[in-house]
């Protein structure tokens, strides 16, 4: 492990005295900024994870791919990623020149900053020691003493168990190349490890999917009046004396900041995770898909497919209203899977609401209506999240907190902004002012994020759900393979 960590210093030191850069020098002496202009192309190096970039159902996503593509427009180029295998390739394939920005969720640390320098920072994140429930909870360092631990090689993690090691000569642990943090939570989860550290952005994210991941307590410094110190994530720079894109960057996250663009793009990704789902809610949650969704998953295709909508979508939505029970009714009259009025069910052409067919197709019909008459100015997802408001508390109620919103100095075709302001409906002082009135406003920010928790449950459900399908065709024809070789 030792000469792991050496070797990666070494490899760090010896390219950083390279001179023939492959993206940051020319031979005319314009600066790396010119030259990205003149090239129409930023060039990225980052790592496969859902808090930094991976490539979803409906394409790129991620928070370093949203922030990344955003100051490309900026700079009025294209972009253009570089996804190395290792995590420990990422800073040494900058200071090599392959790439003009690390945007992978670094976490600045003092031995780093020797070779490279970091722009603003984007966001705080803790060091979490994570374990499985059902397991002994560690509140402490001398309780995982010991024990099989496992990180991420070149990590801030494994950086800080070794000024630890200082401390307590008992701690041990590996150090994979191999595996992102996300693969090695799920080794804890298996229980294959007792545990790991990770971000708490990345701890927060895999509870979505993984409710029994539990922190067992923070590994960061503290102060002097022991309160946690947090990490500061921030994109890495080339640490030459060409400092243009540096401060084109210092600009962009200043403008973002100034905007509250910045506010918003975190919120897209961990809005709906502030708070997380308890266990047995999660257990609830896979038994229902495992169940009850495989009896209506063709219809919610069939109808998502008809109203351009993501199946997953319908189907969460189904879920928050009813749990997928086709005979659910509420004392307020609504009824069936979509939990649709008696108003609605009408309107929508649709006569018998515990038909679990009429009840999906009247809401895939309703969702799409809604969606439709979301002001142009708001864009997707925002403008999706505006629609599942408008479905649990209707579009006047809405529009209302829009304006209230506009009143208050925030962005009414923002979703992080609205939703702040939808809970003033309950307020007279607000409500007054009004068209539609009073609204129990706090009750779509709660529909909307769970939804949104629904839904990601669902994406990787159904990603599971083709790769398994895809290993079994695969041993199948492996089979029939053998068994034709036999024969023969």
């Amino acid at each position: 492990m030792i000469t792991q960590v050496r070797q990666s210093l070494k490899y760090l030191v010896i390219v950083l005295f390279i001179g023939a850069s492959s993206v940051s020098c020319t031979d005319r002496g314009d600066s790396i900024l010119e030259r990205i202009k003149q090239d129409g192309k930023l060039i990225v190096v980052t790592r496969n994870s859902p808090t930094t970039y991976y490539k979803g159902p409906h394409g790129e996503k991620g928070l370093e791919y949203e922030l990344t593509r955003r100051f490309a427009r900026y700079l009025g180029v294209s972009l253009q990623f570089i996804v190395p295998e290792k995590y420990e390739e990422i800073l040494p394939l900058l200071v090599k020149g392959k790439a003009h920005i690390a945007a992978a969720g670094l976490v600045i640390t003092e031995k780093s900053k020797k070779y490279v320098k970091y722009g603003p920072v984007y966001q705080n994140i803790t060091h979490q020691v994570v374990y499985r429930l059902g397991t002994r909870r560690p509140t402490k360092i001398e309780h995982i003493l010991n024990s099989k631990i496992k990180v991420m090689s070149g990590s801030a993690h494994a950086d800080r168990l070794r000024q630890l090691k200082k401390r307590y000569s008992k701690l041990q642990w590996q150090e994979t190349r191999e595996k992102e943090t996300e693969e090695i939570m799920d080794m804890v989860w298996r229980k294959k490890i007792e545990y790991t550290i990770a971000d708490s952005n990345e701890v927060a994210v895999m509870q979505r999917y993984y409710p029994e991941l539990r922190v067992g307590f923070e590994l960061n410094k503290r102060d002097k009046n022991k309160k946690v110190i947090t990490q500061k994530l921030a994109w890495a720079f080339p640490k030459n004396t060409d400092n243009s894109l540096y401060h084109a960057a210092i600009k962009f996250f200043r403008k973002l900041q100034d905007r509250g663009e910045l506010e918003q793009v975190r919120e897209r990704y961990y809005g709906h995770v502030e708070d997380q789902f308890n266990y047995w809610r999660i257990t609830t949650i896979k038994k229902h898909i495992k169940v009850r969704l495989q009896k209506y998953k063709r219809v919610f295709k069939r109808e998502a497919k008809k109203k351009n909508l993501d199946w997953r979508l319908l189907a969460a939505i189904g879920y928050q209203e009813s749990h997928w029970d086709p005979n659910a009714k509420s004392p307020t009259g609504v009824r069936g899977i979509m939990m649709l009025t008696l108003g609605t069910a009408r309107h929508m052409r649709i006569r018998n609401r515990l038909d679990p067919t009429q009840s999906i197709t009247g809401g895939s019909r309703y969702f799409r209506f809604v969606k439709d008459r979301i002001s142009i100015q708001v864009s997707d997802p925002d403008r999706t999240w505006f629609a599942l408001a408008a479905y649990n508390v209707g579009i006047g109620h809405l529009q209302d907190a829009q304006l209230i919103t506009r009143e208050r100095g925030g962005d009414p075709y923002k979703w992080i902004d609205v939703r702040q302001n939808l809970p003033l409906l309950t307020k007279k002082k607000w409500y007054m002012k009004t068209r539609y009135g009073y609204a129990r406003g706090y009750e779509p920010v709660i529909y909307v994020r769970n939804i949104r928790r629904f839904y990601d449950l669902l994406v990787r459900y159904d990603e599971e759900f083709k790769q398994s399908l895809s290993d079994v065709k695969r041993k199948t024809r492996q089979q029939i393979k053998k068994q034709v070789k036999i024969k023969r």
